[in-house]
Formats: C-alpha cells, structure tokens, sequence
C-alpha cells in the first residue's frame, strides 16, 4: 500500500481529516523509480568502461566489450534479483 499526500482527506473512508492523506493502490511509479536507482551504479560501470576505451585505456576489443558486459550483467542480475533489467 502507498500512502499519497491529497489535502483533507482520510486515507481510509476517503472523508475530511486533519492527517491529509490519501491511499493510492498503484505501486507502480515507485517501482519504476526504485528499478532506475538502483540502475544507477552499474550504468555509471558501463559509461566508465566505454570512457577508458574512448580514453585508450583499455583495448578497443569487441570480445572484451562481450566479457565485461556479460560480467556485469551476472553482477546486476545477483544484485538486484528480480529488478534487474533483461539484458
């Protein structure tokens, strides 16, 4: 259940109360927030990688771009379970 902020009303019997709250069945925009943050990190993994190949770094290497990106994604799918995305 989440609860949002709507001026005067009672999350339960949807009448006038001092808390000012309201419930909102639809976990939806918050799931989809939560799956772009915890994203977050191994995005900035792969824009690292990417910035070290263009930086001549590392190797412009198809088959290494293969193995890190395989890597990483085992890594997210371990981390974030079910919120990992479907590579």
């Amino acid at each position: 259940m989440v609860i949002a902020y709507t001026p005067g009303r009672d999350p339960i019997q949807g009448s006038q109360s001092p808390a000012g709250l309201a419930r909102t069945d639809n976990p939806a925009p918050f799931t989809s927030a939560a799956k772009t943050f915890l994203r977050v990190p191994f995005d900035a993994m792969r824009e690292q990688y990417a910035s070290a190949v263009r930086a001549g770094l590392i190797e412009c290497s198809l088959l290494a771009s293969a193995r890190f990106e395989r890597k990483l994604g085992e890594l997210e799918r371990v981390a974030l379970g079910p919120w990992a995305r479907g590579l």
